[in-house]
């Protein structure tokens, strides 16, 4: 049973990722800008990496589990990298950052084609201890996610909008649910797990509400859609 609730609660996040992901890709269609592709490229991973996490719980016995857990581990690490590259690039980039911008989104896919590959590669590659690394990808999560917090708290007080508060809001949700399940993985408190679970449903809750104000309720005055992008990426 608590399995089952586990496996709805993966599901669910992953569909509202992939709601975001809708959502997101907005502005880089819009402004043609190379810095917003992070947004829908983080959301995608993200979504992707909760579909695994479920797989892995409702497929216990399966022969590839392990590959999939992994798979969740690196996917999941990869989205916040990709947020955290965008939320670094977002201001108006020069000739130079635009290069260097690029050429970290080219690595990251790059990276993430040989992990995946280096994962159902394991009698080439040896894989080290699952639970190690685990720990060592959440720490890694929330020095990404520590950063987009503090930018967006920091874009929220030099332009304060009751709107973009929730943004840093939300993203701070998020760190403590990779805290929790730091926590988790260390000393297998099950309290612990369980409210990650219910701190990351919070984070997508949140961004889901501020994504659908910022990109589809109507507006009672034309507004142009850059001011709506800097919302979101605030």
């Amino acid at each position: 049973m608590e399995d089952i609730a586990l496996i709805l609660v993966e599901a669910v996040s992953a569909i509202i990722c992939f709601f975001l992901l809708w959502f997101m890709i907005k502005p880089y269609r819009v402004t043609g800008e190379s810095r917003y592709i992070g947004l829908p490229l983080g959301f995608a991973f993200l979504g992707a990496s909760y579909v695994f996490m479920g797989l892995s719980l409702y497929f216990e016995s399966f022969r590839f589990v392990e590959e999939i857990k992994w798979l969740q581990l690196f996917t999941e690490a990869y989205a916040f990298a990709f947020l955290a590259t965008m939320y670094f690039f977002s201001k108006k980039p020069s000739e130079r950052s635009r290069l260097w911008l690029n050429l970290i989104y080219a690595g990251l896919v790059f990276a993430a084609v040989i992990s995946y590959l280096v994962v159902f590669e394991d009698p080439v590659f040896a894989l080290p201890i699952y639970k190690t690394v685990q720990e060592y990808f959440k720490i890694f999560n929330i020095i990404c996610l520590a950063y987009i917090s503090f930018y967006t708290l920091r874009s929220h007080a030099s332009n304060p909008d009751p709107k973009t508060i929730w943004i840093p809001f939300a993203y701070l949700l998020l760190s403590f649910s990779q805290y929790s399940f730091l926590i988790w993985s260390i000393d297998s408190s099950y309290a612990a797990y369980i409210g990650a679970h219910f701190l990351r449903l919070a984070f997508l809750v949140i961004f889901l509400f501020v994504s659908y104000r910022a990109f589809y309720v109507p507006l009672e005055k034309p507004r142009k859609m850059e001011t709506s992008n800097e919302e979101t990426a605030a």
